[in-house]
């Protein structure tokens, strides 16, 4: 790991401070869990940004799934 210096409101630090995970863990902890979170949850809405963009432009039509239905081999039973 590497060491890092930031900055950051006073407020705020007393809110990391009084949070039962920085009592545990430490500031350090706290600061990596919570950038980890915030990256994991930007590449959600990203994610989730694209598949709106994908489903608005009309996504799948049932003319592009019944050219398959002759493929389809169903066990016989």
């Amino acid at each position: 790991m590497k060491a890092i210096q930031i900055t950051i409101e006073p407020e705020l630090l007393v809110k990391i401070d009084n949070d039962d995970e920085t009592k545990k863990k430490g500031r350090s902890a706290f600061l990596r869990h919570a950038a980890q979170y915030y990256l994991q949850q930007k590449r959600l809405k990203s994610i989730s940004k694209q598949y709106s963009i994908g489903y608005a432009h009309g996504g799948i039509k049932n003319s592009d799934l019944t050219s398959w239905e002759d493929e389809q081999v169903w066990p016989k039973i």
